[in-house]
């Protein structure tokens, strides 16, 4: 049946143009988005398929965008990746997922193998002079480099970490102590100016200790912060898992969370909300932010602003927002004494 259906068949279920069908699908952030919506439903209510076959043969096209991330297996990514995948397929493109980690003479021929008309890159490590030498439009999500010639988006890093320390503080809490990503990761270098400049305006002790974003340094953050003289009461982890970790090894040893202890991550990755105790933490829309990233990709793509990719003006952060659940509550009556 999709075959038989036209354009014009969309736009009259939109209630719009075929001119507006035809922006929103080639090109979405012309149109608004309850128009953009409006046509994305009559396009999966009717089963429009645009058919591009023979124009992308004359063009060499592949109709497909990239998605580069560090280690797929971080829980992270996955709504990012099926947001990103959801926006592609309603233009009719497909979307290929690979790890950034795959050796430089991989990615070395990434622009110029033809398997991909744009990248969407979730890694800000890689060499500049490599990412710069695709010569593909490319899109920056989450982390970036300022290096990389291109368009970024994302959260504003710094101003969410200060919602984190702006809650502890306000619960109460005058001691912090926080729980830092990678040292040559920029998110967690942001994430960790965010906290020190948040605490020293609202004139907090504070402590930083090294860690990364996994399970096992949230724990041995908790061993090291078992030991401190004066623990602080408030801890502020720079993802989820880091937290999960911390908060599990703290029952382990005898903590009460957040009776002794208030912890908190950053991300809200999809069972934060199903941990005990369930995980305060800031919330990324990692929805919002996969079909923001295909939309400009796709945008790139089309030519409609060329592949100069610093011809594109800078995108406005997506907000992100503090999520409250049981992981956080006021200090104890008494400091925890070593």
């Amino acid at each position: 049946m999709s075959a038989r259906v036209r354009i014009k068949d969309v736009a009259t279920l939109a209630g719009v143009s075929t001119a507006t069908v035809s922006r929103a699908l080639s090109s979405p952030d012309t149109v608004g988005p309850a128009t953009r919506d409006k046509v994305m439903e009559a396009v999966k209510a009717t089963g429009y398929r645009i058919n591009a076959a023979a124009r992308d043969l004359r063009q060499r096209r592949a109709r497909s965008i990239l998605i580069l991330a560090p280690n797929l297996s971080n829980t992270f990514f996955s709504r990012i990746f099926a947001a990103i995948q959801e926006e592609a397929s309603a233009v009719g493109l497909t979307v290929q997922i690979s790890d950034s980690r795959i050796g430089r003479d991989r990615l070395l021929s990434l622009g110029y193998d033809g398997r991909a008309d744009g990248i969407v890159l979730l890694d800000g490590s890689l060499d500049p002079e490599l990412v710069n030498g695709w010569h593909l439009p490319l899109v920056q999500l989450s982390e970036w480099n300022d290096a990389y010639d291109a368009p970024r988006l994302g959260i504003d890093n710094r101003a969410a970490a200060g919602l984190a320390v702006d809650h502890l503080a306000d619960l109460g809490h005058r001691a912090l102590l926080h729980v830092s990503g990678p040292e040559d990761n920029v998110l967690a270098l942001t994430r960790r100016e965010g906290f020190l400049d948040t605490a020293e305006s609202r004139d907090l002790a504070r402590i930083v200790l090294p860690g990364d974003f996994t399970l096992e340094a949230g724990a041995e953050a908790a061993r090291r912060w078992s030991r401190l003289r004066d623990r602080p009461t408030g801890v502020f982890c720079a993802s989820d898992e880091c937290a999960l970790g911390f908060i599990s090894e703290c029952v382990h040893m005898g903590f009460d969370v957040p009776g002794e202890v208030s912890v908190m991550g950053f991300d809200d990755i999809d069972f934060a909300d199903r941990f005990l105790p369930s995980l305060t933490t800031i919330h990324q829309p990692r929805k919002e932010m996969g079909r923001a990233a295909a939309r400009r990709i796709t945008q790139m793509m089309q030519g409609s602003e060329g592949t100069l990719r610093r011809s594109l003006p800078p995108a406005t952060p997506i907000a992100a927002r503090l999520v409250k659940r049981s992981s956080t509550a006021a200090p104890p009556a008494a400091p925890s004494a070593g």
